[in-house]
């Protein structure tokens, strides 16, 4: 896609493996702002394409649409960064969990206990997790 050309909204969604309900979606809550030809259709340009995959790699990282929206609406470098300093620090805290959630299920795998639950090690572990 050169400067020049624009996608429609079809387009832009096949590109991306989307429905054009989201693109609309995420228009109506001003993360996209589509160009309209003179019919009224949207046209989706280069710079709207980077957009798309930033939301969806935000979102890949757990961002909200609305901590999205406020994040390119941020003009200010220092605001951008304390929100993702916050975010950064939500997502260590989701990647801790999950990794205490693996070591739970590897733990049962290994356990050859009818019942793992009742398992000396699977008890220690639940109670290193802080589950217990």
């Amino acid at each position: 896609m050169t400067d020049d050309e624009t996608m429609s909204i079809g387009a832009i969604a096949e590109r991306f493996g989307l429905a054009g309900h989201v693109l609309r979606h995420w228009e109506a809550m001003g993360l996209l702002t589509p160009v309209r030809d003179a019919a009224g259709r949207r046209r989706y340009d280069k710079s709207d394409l980077t957009r798309v995959a930033v939301i969806l790699r935000a979102k890949d990282a757990g961002l909200s649409l609305d901590t999205i929206g406020t994040l390119v609406a941020t003009t200010a470098p220092a605001a951008r960064r304390d929100l993702l300093r916050a975010e950064a620090d939500a997502l260590r805290a989701r990647i801790s969990a999950a990794k205490a959630s693996l070591e739970l299920i590897e733990c049962a795998l290994g356990c050859d206990h009818d019942d793992f639950s009742q398992c000396a090690h699977f008890q220690r572990a639940v109670t290193a997790s802080g589950a217990g």
